[in-house]
């Protein structure tokens, strides 16, 4: 599987891993009170079942939290983390 290093691209408002030539990656945008929407999770098929979507939101959350924003849990997969993650809810935002 080679290097599954988190980088978080803030120009294009996402995080991502570098898969050899493929990419998983979690988007965000802006709310207009700053908070993070992160809206989607994208894990390629060949990729799968292999805790990639976990490390992506994971790392998401972890810069929200480390600079003290909040986020919406827009994506299903995002939501489903926080709930097996309760320490990272109250940094969410529901709508």
């Amino acid at each position: 599987m080679g290097k599954t290093e988190v980088i978080h691209d803030e120009d294009d408002l996402r995080f991502y891993i570098d898969l050899d030539g493929e990419e998983a990656e979690l988007t965000y945008t802006f709310t207009e009170n700053k908070e993070f929407d992160l809206d989607y999770t994208f894990v390629p098929e060949s990729h799968r079942n292999q805790g990639l979507a976990d490390k992506l939101v994971k790392t998401a959350l972890d810069y929200v939290r480390d600079h003290h924003l909040h986020f919406i849990a827009s994506c299903p997969v995002v939501e489903t983390y926080v709930k097996r993650h309760p320490e990272y809810k109250e940094f969410m935002h529901e709508v």
